[in-house]
Formats: C-alpha cells, structure tokens, sequence
C-alpha cells in the first residue's frame, strides 16, 4: 500500500519529522533550492575571483561562478537533491531508519562564498512546521529497518486501519446547519402535535355530538314527541306515568278584595324536575264536589269552606296534592308589590280611580306596555272587571301581577322569608313564613330566568273540565287527572239572554254555578221581553225551578210549566227586569 506521505513518492524529497498518534511516521516536503546566477557582465570580463567583504583572515575565496565559462562550470544543483541527510534520531528509540540522501553528491552552493562541509542540508527554522506532542508507535509496532525489506531495498510497512487519522476540518457553516436542523426537527414536532390536538378534539366533538343527539332523542321519546307515534303510543309506553313522577310543589293563593268582595283563585307550580314555574288561573265557575257529596263552584266553596275544604276539593277535582294555602287580602298584596319595589305590568286596559270623585279624571293604571305599578295601582289593576267583561279577564289580570311580583321577590330563602315576615300577615296554619318564603324564592328564580308562564284552566260553561284542560294543564302542569262531579248529581239549568244586555247571562252562569246547578248556554233570544221566566217540563222538577228563582233573585210567580231542551232540567229566559248580582 502506497502512503501520498510516504518518503521518496512522486520524486519529492520528504523528511521525518515525527510520529502520529497511531505511531505512524510524518513526513515534510523539503522545499527545493534555488541556484542563484552570476551577474551578466557586458565587458565580458572574466572574474576569477569574487571578493568577500566578510571573509576572515586565513580564508579562501571562492571563486566567481561565470555563466559563458563552460570549463569552469560549477555543477548544476539538482533541485530535488536535498543531498546526503544524516539519521534522525527516532524519538522513541525503536531503531528508526535515516531518509538516504539522493543521487546527487556535489557539494550545495553557496551565496556567500562558502563551501559547505558534509552532504547534510541545515535546517532552516523560518521553514519547519510546528509539530504537536505526537505519541509514539504501539508498542511492539515499530521493528529494524533492516528486518523487513522488499526488493528495492525499502523497508516495507505494516498498515493498519486504525493507524489512519481522519483530522475534521471546522466548518463555519456546522452550526447553522445544526440549529436548522434543530428548527426542522421541532417545527416537524409542533405539526404533528398539532395534529394529534386536532384528531382529539374532533373525537371529543364527535363523541359530545353524539351524546347530545341520544339525549335529544331520549327527551323526544321520554316526551312522546317522535315522529310517527301516535299520543296512543305514548300513554301505552308510560309517558303519562312519568309526567305524573315528576316532583311539583304546589300551593293556592286566594285573593280577597276586601273593597268590592269577590275572590280569585290562583295555583303556583314549581316543578323542580323540570325546572319550570307556572301559575295555573282558577275560574270562580269551576265546579267541585263538598264534603258531604254536593257540588259547588269553586267561589263558594271559598266563601264557605274554608281553606282547607278548598283545597281538599281542588286536589279531587284536579287530581292534585296542593300542599298549602296562601290567603291574600288586597291591603297585604298593597304592601307587597310596595315591599318589592314595585313591579312592571303589560296593562290591557285603563284601570280608573276607585277613590276619583269626578268622573273624567285621569285613570289610575294607563293601559300599555312596561307599566310601572305601586301597590295600590297593582291591587286596582289586578281586582278590575269592566261592565259585562267574563270573570277570566279579571283572573288573567290578578296572574299578570303574581308573575311580577315574583320576578322582584328575592331569589335567596331567608330574604323572602324576611319579606313575608314583614307583611305581618297571619297564614295558614298548613303553610309557615319559611315555607312560603322558600317556596316564593324558588319560583322567583325561575321567573326572573325565564322559565316561568301562566295558564288558564279550561271550564266548560257547565264549570266542568273539559278534555282540552285535562290534556294541556291537568296532566302536563300538574300531573293529575280531571275528575269533574257528575253531570247528573246537580240539576242542569239552560239560560237564554233575552233582556237585551249580554253580561246578564255571564252573570246568571256564576251565579248559578256558585249555587250548585250546572249552567248550559241557551242562547240569546231574536226579541227582548220584559219579565224573566223560568220554565220546567216535568213536574218533578217544579221544586228545583223555584229553587233557580230564588238563586237568581227571580219572583217565585216567574216560575212556570212550559218548554225546556232535552238536555236541561229547567229553563231560565232572562228578561228586562233581571238584576245582576255582585260575584
């Protein structure tokens, strides 16, 4: 094998200089000299002998080279003969060898005169490299020069792989390869992160997505509100059984006006499985069954039962477990929307003055949108019934205040209770201050979100439930079943308007009703007549029509035997003389 530093390689003179690491020779070029010429001399003066300024006493001169003496030529040096060079002394003693000299044997030319002494070139230091502290060969590596040798007379040598040293050039540029390197491999990274981030939150998206759609549908079906099913369909799945295991706090606040008498009747609902508020509107007409079996409207059963015969009465009509009474006279309702800060009331009519004493002057409540209403305007607006105006109008507007007042109340339980506390109000002994002050707070909650509304329970003119108000408020606000008395255990009386004066039969209806018969519409007649009449087919029922005479405040000579609808049991003609009484 061939080393490019080996001595003697392409004719170029080399020169130990050391060892390497792995204990392989180093060797330098040795740079060639330079044979300087004579001067031309134009004269062509031979000059035998060169003057030296310098030389010393006792020395010869040396004579001038002249380039045209052909028989005086020195001989020409050869460039690449570094001449006879004397062994080197390996540094470790292990019997190195010497580089032989080349085939050259004149003596090296001097400038300055002088003749050189021996065949070894001196060292000239301004051309020697600087070698670091190379450590020697392995032991046992090096060996005689004369030991081995091929035919050429050269040593051979034993190279190995692991004598070769591979020196890395610093590159300027290692650096920002490494940090782009670097900056490739982490921006690589943060892709795939993201990427990994994106897979993840499309998973979580997907999987809340199909969450919300099975609850959806289970609402659905919970509800009976899929497509294709039939209401059949749901009372056979349960649907009605679980509306009715929904958890419902209810309590009936009575409205007493003291001023003008009459009462209003209102239900409060606080679903807390569903989170929903509602105050179901009570016609005084409804028809509910007494203690002792009879049948009465719910206006009189207020007069004369009683609180707890109300509500007795009310849970068997409506199938409902009220669970207290809230009586509220005017003054205390006065004092409450005052307690609150007043409330905001959408008004549908004007509401006059009860104290004005001209007429003309400005009404008291305006009607219109966001009304601002003190508690003597809220009591004026929730007790008002116009001339000829049905009882349900005057109930919608004593619920219009209830649903205010309950989005001022506080929504925290000890601050309603103070609020009720401070009404000084004697209650109900089913219902105590901090009952109804936490009851009132949750439904305040639920008011002031939004989750609140008000419903009028459907009455047929006859005061019974019809099956409209079993499906929309019987069973899906309250959780009950309609249970109106039976048709046949009161005398049904058919009223005919013929007195000219709608609200007369209005009138008759609740006053009839509150006296225990069952109204039916008879119409209004195409004439008027004077005098009032009430009329029976059968003599069985000549009792019962006296008895509607009197309930009407009719004269007992207006009852008579004449023609009455199949079926009624006793017919009622309404004329002139007819006087509403107040209900």
């Amino acid at each position: 094998m061939n080393d490019r530093y080996d001595a003697g390689y392409g004719n170029d003179p080399y020169e130990l200089v050391g060892y390497d690491e792995y204990g392989q020779p180093v060797y330098r070029q040795v740079p060639p000299q330079q044979v300087p010429q004579q001067p031309y001399d134009p004269y062509g003066q031979q000059q035998t002998y060169g003057y030296d300024p310098y030389a010393t006493a006792g020395q010869q001169q040396t004579p001038a080279y002249d380039p045209y003496d052909t028989g005086r030529q020195a001989p020409v040096q050869d460039p690449y003969d570094t001449g006879r060079q004397a062994p080197v002394q390996e540094p470790y003693g292990t019997g190195g060898y010497a580089r032989q000299g080349g085939a050259g044997t004149a003596a090296p030319y001097d400038p300055y005169g002088q003749t050189a002494v021996g065949g070894q070139q001196p060292r000239v230091a301004e051309q020697t490299a600087h070698i670091p502290q190379q450590a020697g060969p392995a032991e046992g590596a090096a060996a005689s020069p004369a030991a081995d040798r091929d035919a050429s007379g050269e040593p051979e040598r034993d190279y190995r792989t692991e004598q070769f040293a591979f020196v890395e050039e610093p590159d300027a540029d290692s650096e920002d390869v490494i940090d782009w390197l670097n900056f490739t491999e982490n921006r690589t990274e943060r892709r795939e992160e993201a990427k990994r981030r994106a897979r993840s939150r499309l998973v979580a998206l997907a999987v809340v997505l199909v969450l919300a759609a099975i609850a959806g549908t289970g609402y659905l079906w919970y509800a009976g509100k899929l497509p294709g099913r039939s209401s059949s369909d749901s009372e056979a799945t349960g649907t009605t059984t679980a509306g009715a295991a929904q958890k419902r706090d209810v309590i009936v606040v009575h409205l007493h006006d003291t001023a003008q008498g009459g009462t209003s009747t209102v239900l409060l609902v606080d679903n807390t499985t569903t989170r929903q508020g509602t105050s179901v509107l009570l016609p005084n007409s409804l028809v509910v069954t007494t203690d002792d079996g009879t049948t009465t409207t719910l206006a009189k059963s207020v007069d004369e039962d009683g609180s707890a015969g109300t509500r007795e009465a009310l849970d068997t009509v409506l199938g409902t477990d009220i669970e207290g009474t809230w009586r509220l006279d005017t003054p205390y309702l006065q004092n409450l929307v005052d307690l609150v800060g007043n409330i905001e009331v959408d008004t549908d009519t004007a509401v006059p003055d009860p104290d004005a004493k001209k007429k003309g002057q400005a009404p008291l409540v305006s009607k219109g949108e966001n009304q601002t209403l003190s508690g003597k305007m809220a009591v004026a607006y929730a007790t008002h019934r116009a001339e000829g105006e049905a009882q349900n109008a005057q109930l919608e507007r004593f619920g219009q205040v209830m649903q205010a007042v309950l989005r001022k109340v506080s929504s925290d339980a000890q601050g309603a209770t103070v609020t009720v506390q401070t009404l000084a109000q004697i209650l109900d002994p089913s219902l105590t201050d901090k009952d109804l002050g936490a009851f009132l707070a949750g439904l305040a909650d639920l008011a002031k979100g939004g989750d609140y509304k008000t419903a009028l329970l459907p009455v047929q003119a006859d005061g019974t439930l019809s099956a409209e108000a079993g499906a929309s408020v019987v069973k899906d606000i309250l959780g009950g079943t309609a249970k109106s008395p039976d048709k046949d255990a009161a005398v049904s009386v058919s009223v005919q308007n013929a007195g000219g004066t709608e609200a007369d039969t209005e009138d008759a209806r609740v006053v009839l009703l509150n006296g225990g018969f069952t109204f039916l519409e008879g119409g209004t007649s195409s004439g008027t007549q004077s005098a009032s009449e009430v009329l029976y087919a059968d003599a069985a029922d000549k009792e019962n029509a006296t008895e509607v005479a009197k309930t009407l405040g009719l004269p007992t000579d207006a009852v008579k035997k004449g023609t009455v609808a199949a079926n009624a049991d006793v017919a009622v003609v309404l004329g002139r003389d007819y006087e509403p009484s107040a209900s």
